[in-house]
């Protein structure tokens, strides 16, 4: 694991890796700054329904008063990071495949992911992101706890397309990329570490991908 680490943290520091992170980045950031700034009124009277009928949390005096707003940021913040995982899904084959000829040249890609599965994997675990982190909402206010649980709700976000769309690549043997698929989780969540750090956070979809890539294609 450790060479995985150090692998990936070199290729995410390269420029090619970069540049895409930050298009992705701020694709992301500008859809929902734009969507938000249209239907804020809305979107700030949903929050605050919301707000009402979270256990406990809903009943307190800071929340009622003040914690719209905050709420309204963190959710907004969530959506944000959902939308990179989404984008980085569907636009890193060439970056990946661009990686992999780098490190392993004699590595053939065998497949590509279906546009289809990536979208309905990247649909599916958003949502459940999304419910997990609303209905869950008071936990985030239990130190460490909250944390953990916190960063277990981000892996799920990048686990499966992670093992779908790095895996679709290299392995032909449904079998063989069923049992890495397994190993992605321990990545996913060592990746979604990023989304501690504001604006680095940015980049913890391609670190799991490229973190993945390096796994199964670094132990032939």
């Amino acid at each position: 694991m450790q060479k995985v680490i150090t692998k990936s943290l070199s290729d995410i520091l390269s420029p090619t890796v970069i540049i895409f992170v930050i298009k992705v980045g701020l694709g992301s950031i500008l859809l929902w700054v734009v969507l938000l700034s249209v239907s804020w009124g809305l979107y700030e009277k949903m929050i605050s329904a919301y707000i009402q009928k979270i256990p406990l949390v809903g009943d307190w005096e800071w929340i009622q008063s003040g914690g719209t707003l905050i709420v309204a940021l963190i959710v907004g913040y969530m959506l944000v990071i959902i939308t990179i995982s989404a984008f980085t899904s569907l636009f890193s084959e060439p970056l990946l495949i661009k990686l992999a000829k780098k490190h392993y040249p004699l590595t053939e890609v065998v497949g590509t992911p279906a546009i289809s599965t990536s979208l309905w994997l990247t649909i599916k675990t958003s949502v459940l992101f999304l419910l997990l982190f609303l209905f869950s909402f008071p936990l985030l206010f239990i130190p460490v706890l909250g944390q953990i649980w916190m960063l277990w709700l981000w892996s799920i976000l990048v686990k499966e397309p992670t093992a779908y769309d790095v895996g679709s690549l290299f392995i032909t043997d449904k079998t063989i990329l069923k049992k890495k698929s397994k190993q992605s989780g321990v990545t996913a969540m060592l990746a979604s570490l990023f989304n501690y750090i504001p604006l680095l956070n940015i980049f913890a979809p391609v670190f799991a991908q490229i973190m993945f890539l390096h796994q199964i294609l670094g132990k032939r």
